[in-house]
């Protein structure tokens, strides 16, 4: 076994043990900690698969700025523990059974695109074409805009739900 395989086992298992953690902890700060070891442990895999761009970008965007902005939001609206008793009720659980399953279906489509897009990187380094930082924004902004503008409004929902769930807590405690 080389270098290279323990440091895949190593940075795996720390990316699943960091994955559960942030679904298991009831505190959102360790929550949000917990995503930040995911994040750099998921950027140790790419930097083992050669992909040393999307490595920086993980650390940079990921952990780094959206990170920040959660803790941020969390620590601005006074988050305690968090009870997710009661919260789907009624109206709610209807509307998320239909965003379940609006997100099953673009999950589908961004497997059935993902290998068309995959052919297309092919055939661009078939032909000898260097895969620059400007031809994976042309990708993103033309072909994956889709998926990247709906990853926008899943943060966005999130950052709404917390919000939610603040304003409830706040009210029954007055």
């Amino acid at each position: 076994m080389n270098a290279e395989m323990i440091l895949f086992f190593i940075f795996g298992a720390v990316s699943l043990i960091g994955a559960i953690s942030v679904i298991s902890f009831r505190h959102p700060i360790y929550s949000a900690l917990s995503l930040i070891v995911t994040f750099f442990s998921q950027a140790g895999l790419f930097v083992l698969l050669g992909a040393h761009f999307v490595a920086a970008v993980q650390v940079i965007v990921y952990a780094g700025a959206i990170m920040v902005l959660f803790l941020f939001v969390i620590m601005l609206l006074n988050l305690g523990t968090l009870s997710a008793k009661g919260v789907l009720t009624g109206k709610l659980k209807g509307i998320a059974i239909v965003l379940a399953i609006l997100f099953a279906a673009e999950g589908i489509y961004i497997a059935v695109n993902a290998l068309k897009g995959d052919t297309a990187v092919a055939s661009a380094q078939a032909a000898t074409e260097p895969i620059t930082t400007e031809y994976i924004g042309e990708l993103l902004f033309s072909k994956y805009l889709l998926p990247f503008e709906v990853t926008s409004l899943i943060l966005l929902a999130a950052l709404i739900g917390v919000i939610v769930l603040v304003k409830r807590e706040n009210t029954t405690e007055n």
